[in-house]
């Protein structure tokens, strides 16, 4: 079960195709508009009502590009969350009758596991973010500044308390509903807690090693890469590639801009400065750049095109950065919200960006200069390709699958 963006449902795909690999039969429960992608994995499907793009489009989602700090894009995010999560609620509910084990995103969490336990069902938690409380930095959705020790844990329970509130209503009516005596948000997150309750986190300990703090049942199992299997380039796409030396990849996937013309423009810029051919994703942000150094591309398999890039650029989400990574190519993270500031931060770290350039503010002479760097400096691509080796080294389905095994047999 997951909600949210494309980059909230493609990984499962992956690892779902790993599960029914290794002998479960597994619906995934998302969004209609990914059905697609879940189809192309051979797995089941389960729609939800929310269409996650419109709800951006929306004046609402709109109002996001307005909050001026992470704080206050979170809590209008919490605030557009807590409406439409209702509207899930009786698919949810309907989904997990016909289930034996539930895994649960981050996205869903708690409301999944009032539905795990109305059904008597095991469940577990299958993150793409590092969400639990730790000393070791802060949580990812408050960027990514240390507020040392302890206030890097105070903070994380403070988002969390945030994110309990999105799913109060609806835990609660669930509860009702399902004949469970009434538990309130705070004390369901400690119970979960207090029974170590499982939960593997999509992405490679390379990238966030697993804090020492953390509590028993909080592992990092490895990127789950989406089902991308016989993937090929549009014909065109790869005549592009054909004729030039590698371009520059700039994409920001779900995300969506005020103001998608004159970033476009931007980018032109920032590229033709660095003096590289561009490969520019339309996306969600409806993106669109002209020339004959530039092409515009819709949604393509970021394990076939990214090899053949010099660097990309994109947005930071959790799913591309790890695309990237897997890639072995240099990048320039753009991060615009949420937990893309952290991922970005982790990235120029590992040496394989020279640095972040936030969307706000963003300007072409920046944009480009970073670029430039990325393509030219040759110790980015080194350190890519040597973590990219390392990276495909590691299974991060086979501990999901473990544990599944365990449940299901429980």
């Amino acid at each position: 079960m997951t909600a949210g963006s494309r980059g909230d449902a493609a990984p499962y795909t992956g690892l779902g195709h790993g599960l029914a690999e290794g002998g479960h039969e597994v619906t995934v429960v998302t969004h209609a508009c990914f059905e697609p992608l879940v189809a192309a994995a051979g797995l089941g499907f389960h729609p939800l009502p929310v269409d996650p793009r419109a709800e951006l489009e929306s004046p609402r989602g709109r109002a996001l590009h307005r909050s001026a700090t992470r704080i206050g894009k979170l809590a209008r995010t919490v605030a557009m969350t807590r409406s439409v999560v209702e509207q899930m609620t009786d698919d949810l509910v309907a989904a997990a009758e016909s289930a034996d084990v539930l895994l649960l995103s981050s996205s869903l969490g708690p409301l999944g596991h009032a539905i795990a336990e109305g059904h008597g069902l095991p469940s577990m938690g299958v993150y793409l973010q590092p969400l639990a409380p730790t000393r070791e930095f802060a949580p990812p959705v408050t960027g990514t500044r240390s507020l040392g020790a302890a206030g890097n844990r105070l903070a994380a329970h403070a988002v969390n308390v945030a994110v309990d509130q999105i799913f109060a209503g609806a835990t609660r009516a669930v509860r009702t509903r399902l004949g469970l005596p009434p538990l309130g948000s705070r004390a369901a997150r400690r119970t979960r807690e207090r029974s170590d309750w499982q939960v593997h986190h999509g992405f490679s300990p390379l990238v966030v090693p697993r804090p020492r703090d953390w509590r028993p049942g909080l592992d990092v199992a490895g990127y789950w890469w989406p089902y991308d299997r016989d993937s090929q380039l549009p014909c065109a796409l790869r005549d592009f590639l054909d004729a030039g030396p590698p371009p520059v990849f700039f994409g920001l996937g779900s995300a969506t801009v005020p103001d998608a013309e004159r970033l476009g423009e931007e980018v032109v810029r920032a590229l033709r400065a660095a003096g590289v051919r561009g490969v520019v994703q339309r996306g969600w942000a409806g993106l669109s750049v002209g020339g004959d150094d530039m092409f515009t591309v819709d949604e393509v398999p970021h394990a076939a095109l990214f090899p053949r890039m010099a660097a990309v650029v994109h947005h930071a989400g959790a799913g591309t950065t790890g695309a990237t990574l897997r890639a072995g190519v240099p990048t320039v993270p753009v991060p615009i919200q949420f937990d893309e500031a952290f991922w970005a931060a982790r990235l120029v770290s590992l040496g394989v960006a020279p640095a972040a350039v936030p969307l706000r503010g963003l300007t072409a002479d920046a944009l480009g200069a970073a670029v430039a760097r990325a393509v030219t400096q040759p110790a980015y691509a080194e350190r890519a390709k040597e973590l990219a080796a390392r990276l495909g080294g590691e299974d991060g389905v086979r501990p999901v699958l473990a544990t599944v095994d365990r449940l299901a047999g429980a």
